[in-house]
């Protein structure tokens, strides 16, 4: 008897195994080399700085249609379309300038930043990181693009979800995008501390209560649209009912309950540590690994034993995160001497980027290696302490380069004098596209999931041709990006 479509929808995204960090690695690059060439062409040419529908074009071809390309038709290439990025971007930095920006900001004296000719605002000591928004919408545009594309052939079986043991594209991105949440959690605690302003635990309590509503709704109402349509579902991901969104709106509650550890841990880098280590130690010593990837599902708890306890794991990942924002997204660190130029400020944080992904990178080393290590193995279905590690060492390695690329082609953005000159720095180092991604992620990534889900109820993903598949996916990331502008020229946050 011939297999459901539903079925075999089911073996197309079950038992995978996976691919290579580096390849992963490689893969995702194609994000900041895009960013790369984007920033040589505005601060070299200032291409984007008018944004005709040319220059829109431009932008979504490189900073998504790259992506696009990375994980479809040039998976197998990626160290090329990479070289083919980073080539013309590396021309165009030692080409004379015809905008005269590098040539401007670098004569500026170190301790003499630029200076507007309009009223003087003071500098707010929470700046705009455009390096932040952009790897916030680069991680957007690669969640968006790879939960649509993972249904048809043309998306290589190594970057979907790995079934338990391994490394994956798709597994990176789920934990990168716990990471990031994290990450800007950060913002507004980092303001009232500025402020000094201090909110009871009952506040904390019922602002986060507020903040998981939407997502425990959304978790919901996906719960029943899955099961009222049939709808293909894979399991061993989460549960027979739970769902991402049920995890991402447990987590502010919980972390407002972790608020009042920080008065006796105040790294929260280190309270990630502690979670996943104690963690990884009950999978080890106990029999709880062998129940959540073996025990039949006989009550709610076995039914969705992958959500339950992965949860954990997803929430030292947010903390980790968290922990970076608390110490890159404020203007000065506290024992930074107050006389301290944008420059030298830029350098320590450059510096503090690249010891975090130290840090992690040998953390995870360190429990991964068959020679100096525990020899543990990465599992997303899990949410391991190796999962942790690696996502925690990806997402900072990958700020890090943001933030590099940031700095060598836009130096007016940490060296301007006043608040006015500093917005119009941002504003051109930042690209419009990723920008309206960041800005209403979470609603385009609902959009996302709608669309993924209408395409896979109306046709044949699985046999369609890779040049069919190609023309969908396009049209499909061309619809979301529409959105995202459309909302962002609206100046429309949508907040869920």
């Amino acid at each position: 008897m011939a297999q459901s479509y539903k079925t075999l929808k089911e073996n197309f995204v079950s038992n995978l195994s996976g691919g290579a960090v580096s390849e992963i690695n490689w893969v995702t690059a194609v994000a900041p080399a895009a960013y790369l060439l984007w920033a040589a062409l505005q601060s070299r040419r200032g291409y984007f700085l008018k944004y005709s529908p040319p220059a829109f074009l431009a932008d979504l071809l490189l900073n998504v249609g790259g992506i696009l390309l990375a994980i479809t038709m040039y998976s197998s290439n990626t160290i090329l379309l990479n070289a083919l990025l980073v080539s013309p971007a590396v021309l165009l930095y030692v080409l004379p300038s015809s905008t005269g920006y590098r040539k401007r900001h670098s004569k500026s004296p170190a301790n003499k930043p630029a200076e507007s000719t309009g009223p003087k605002e003071e500098l707010e000591p929470l700046p705009i990181r455009p390096f932040i928004a952009i790897y916030r919408g680069a991680m957007m545009v690669v969640t968006c693009l790879a939960i649509l594309a993972v249904d048809f052939r043309v998306f290589p079986r190594r970057f979907a979800k790995v079934e338990t043991w391994g490394t994956s594209l798709m597994d990176v991105g789920v934990g990168s995008f716990v990471f990031s949440a994290g990450l800007v959690s950060a913002r507004p605690i980092v303001q009232s501390r500025l402020a000094g302003k201090t909110s009871s635990f009952g506040s904390q309590l019922k602002s986060a209560f507020r903040a998981s509503l939407p997502l425990l709704v959304l978790g919901f109402i996906r719960l029943y649209s899955v099961k009222g349509l049939d709808y293909a579902e894979h399991v061993t991901e989460y549960g027979v009912h739970w769902n991402f969104f049920f995890t991402l709106a447990l987590l502010p509650t919980i972390v407002a309950l972790l608020q009042s550890v920080s008065a006796v841990i105040p790294y929260m880098g280190l309270v990630s540590i502690l979670i996943s280590g104690l963690y990884q130690t009950v999978l080890e010593l106990t029999r709880l690994k062998a129940f959540i990837l073996t025990a039949p599902r006989t009550d709610f708890l076995s039914q969705n034993r992958e959500g339950v306890f992965s949860f954990w794991g997803y929430l030292a990942i947010f903390l980790a995160g968290q922990a970076l924002g608390f110490d890159v997204l404020p203007r000065k660190s506290s024992p930074t001497p107050a006389t301290e130029s944008g420059s030298q400020l830029r350098k320590r944080l450059l510096v503090r980027l690249a010891a975090w992904s130290a840090v992690w990178i040998f953390l995870f080393y360190s429990v991964t290696s068959y020679k100096i290590g525990f020899a543990f193995q990465v599992s997303r279905r899990l949410a391991n302490q190796p999962y942790v590690l690696w996502v925690s060492a990806f997402n900072c390695a990958q700020i890090t380069v943001f933030c590099l690329v940031e700095t060598v082609f836009f130096p007016g953005v940490y060296v301007a004098a006043d608040r006015t000159l500093e917005r119009r720095e941002c504003e051109k180092a930042t690209s419009r596209i990723l920008k309206a991604y960041n800005r209403n992620g979470l609603a385009i990534f609902l959009l996302a999931n709608l669309l993924t889900g209408l395409v896979n109820l109306t046709l044949d993903t699985l046999s369609m041709s890779q040049t069919g598949a190609m023309v969908l996916l396009v049209w499909y990331a061309a619809s979301l990006t529409a959105v995202a502008v459309a909302l962002d020229a609206c100046k429309l946050s949508i907040k869920l």
